[in-house]
């Protein structure tokens, strides 16, 4: 160590030439919001020199150009963007994101510690620096059928492991506030370590008995009062914008310099689609400074808020001892990447060319049994029936009450209010469960959509207007070994396999992201209004978001934490 020691201090005072200086350009520095004039050296993985003029053994001229610390996602599912680490690695490291803390408990709920560990080793492999919350709620709730179920005892084991920063998100909130055993025995285990939290809507003294246990961050405030009430109570908050869930708007009041030590961002679910359109956190800085927001206040929520946060002390700043993480943008406005050094690497094709491939897990995960239309009936009731309301952008939904029309002793959709079926089949080969009912907001009208990604027990989940088409997407779902699939008129119109878990490409991101935009296509061709139907349709069976959800086991009224009977 001290002959490292002493080359760190060597190329900092400018004894010895620096592994690399970035020459001619600036660097944001984050402390005083000022753009300053500097060579950066870089000594291996570390920035040894700033405010200063260095040579080189690599000296890369970055005239006209600004450099900040790279990007921080502080919750995602790397999951939800369909590839494999290895793959997200490749597609979101060249937006400037270096770091990331990711929740596997995608994967978790469907293989359990198999995921984990896949997700472990895949960390040790990437460039990008992908950082494991140890999942908590696996399963989410008594209210569906998961994978897997991993209690304090099986998580245990991977807490000292390198790459784990602590628990992840505690979505299970009302188990924590009328004390659940298994919470509060996950709760116990990380006293005194990061606990990520996972609170919708959650005001009062239910929050500070919430925070009581020592969970410190949220990712789900929808509005800017709600997010400043957990502030004042001590949560660093955690700004979501990801395919569905689009925060950043409504927090943007928030997102002021003085407040700006206490916020970060994130996407929890992004899809290569949408990365490849806009961006990644990049999207965030522009848009966030495009409508007023102070570029200070955005660049600190993205780089050394978040590392503290998460007790990254390495990292953060462009400064002397700080880890090497350095994106070299054109415009603090327009945040383009032109160049990005992950950890004191430039990188590039042949840097990821340097990375041992890890072996794909969960491939026959998908065993659901053979249904048949007649299998997504409804019988008919007097009276209002209970439908999911689909939020545009929101994963929250309203529980809705409509008279619908009667075909035979069979209750059907209504076209005319938007009103279609939507079904969960359970898919891990436990009990077969299957559950119907109704959603409102798809403007599907015609066809059927069928998805094995559906958070978070991941489950199939199938909306549609025909029974027949229904029965065709969730079977095909079986022969490709999960994924998404279109279906018009008893034919596939768009599909796409996802055999990791049910979850995840075998492919490379930009077949991915091909893939998927005929799939919107072949969505669009059935009337769909939403954005990203695919998504949307993964977040109805996740009975801890308010307020009506649909499980393999029925619908679930979220306010009350019990199924509707």
């Amino acid at each position: 160590m001290s002959e490292k020691l002493e080359k760190l201090i060597d190329q900092g005072t400018g004894r010895i030439p620096a592994d690399i200086v970035l020459k001619g350009g600036r660097f944001f520095d984050l402390v005083t919001g000022d753009l300053i004039a500097s060579d950066i050296a870089i000594c291996g993985d570390r920035i040894v020199g700033t405010c200063g003029t260095y040579s080189g053994k690599t000296e890369i001229d970055i005239t006209g150009q600004i450099v900040v610390p790279g990007f921080i996602d502080t919750h995602l599912h790397i999951e939800s963007s369909l590839v494999t680490p290895h793959e997200f690695d490749r597609c979101v490291l060249p937006y400037g994101v270096t770091t990331v803390i990711c929740d596997p408990h995608e994967i978790a709920n469907v293989l359990g510690t198999e995921g984990i560990q896949f997700f472990l080793d895949s960390a040790l492999e990437t460039i990008m620096d992908i950082r494991v919350q140890l999942s908590s709620c696996v399963p989410a709730t008594h209210l569906e059928t998961s994978g897997a179920n991993l209690p304090i005892e099986k998580l245990l084991p991977f807490r000292a492991h390198e790459k784990v920063i602590g628990l992840a998100e505690f979505m299970n909130f009302p188990g924590v506030i009328h004390k659940d055993p298994v919470c509060l025995a996950k709760l116990e285990a990380f006293q005194g370590g990061h606990i990520d939290g996972h609170a919708p809507l959650l005001r009062g003294l239910d929050l500070n008995g919430y925070l009581s246990t020592g969970i410190r961050t949220d990712h789900e405030c929808t509005t800017a009062d709600e997010a400043l009430e957990k502030i004042r109570k001590g949560m660093h908050i955690l700004v979501r914008e990801g395919s569905v869930s689009k925060d950043l708007h409504a927090l943007m009041p928030i997102l002021t310099e003085r407040l700006s030590p206490f916020l970060a961002l994130c996407t929890d679910d992004r899809n290569p689609l949408d990365i490849a359109e806009q961006g990644h956190l990049d999207y965030m800085i522009r848009e966030a400074i495009a409508q007023g927001v102070e570029p200070l206040a955005i660049y600190r929520a993205a780089s050394i808020s978040a590392a503290r946060a998460f007790g990254l002390r390495d990292r953060g700043l462009v400064a002397p001892g700080w880890r090497a993480d350095l994106v070299v943008i054109d415009s603090l406005e327009n945040c383009k990447a032109e160049k990005v050094f992950a950890g004191g690497r430039l990188v590039t094709d042949d840097l990821f060319a340097t990375r041992r491939p890890v072996a794909p897990v969960g491939l026959d995960s998908v065993k659901a049994g053979h249904v048949n239309a007649a299998d997504f009936g409804v019988p008919y009731a007097e009276g209002e029936t209970s439908v999911i309301g689909v939020l545009p952008g929101k994963i929250i939904t309203e529980h809705r009450r409509f008279k619908l029309p009667a075909s035979g002793n069979q209750a059907g959709v209504d076209l005319g209010r938007d009103i279609i079926k939507v079904a969960v089949i359970e898919r891990h080969g436990i009990n077969g469960n299957h559950a119907n009912g109704f959603v409102q907001g798809f403007g599907l009208k015609k066809g059927a959509i069928a998805s094995t990604v559906g958070h978070d027990s991941h489950n199939i989940c199938v909306v549609g207007v025909n029974e027949d088409d229904m029965a065709l997407a969730a079977n095909r779902l079986g022969e490709i070994k999960g994924g998404f699939v279109v279906v018009e008129d008893g034919r596939v119109t768009g599909e796409i396999s996802l055999p990791v878990a049910g979850l995840m490409s075998l492919e490379p991101y930009e077949s991915v992201r091909d893939t998927l935009h005929h799939l919107r296509e072949a969505a669009f061709a059935l009337g769909a209004t939403l954005q990203e139907p695919f998504l949307q349709l993964a977040f109805l069976p996740l009975p801890v978001i308010p307020h009506l959800k649909i499980s393999d086991m029925g619908l679930v009224d979220v306010d009350k934490f019990a199924l509707i009977g």
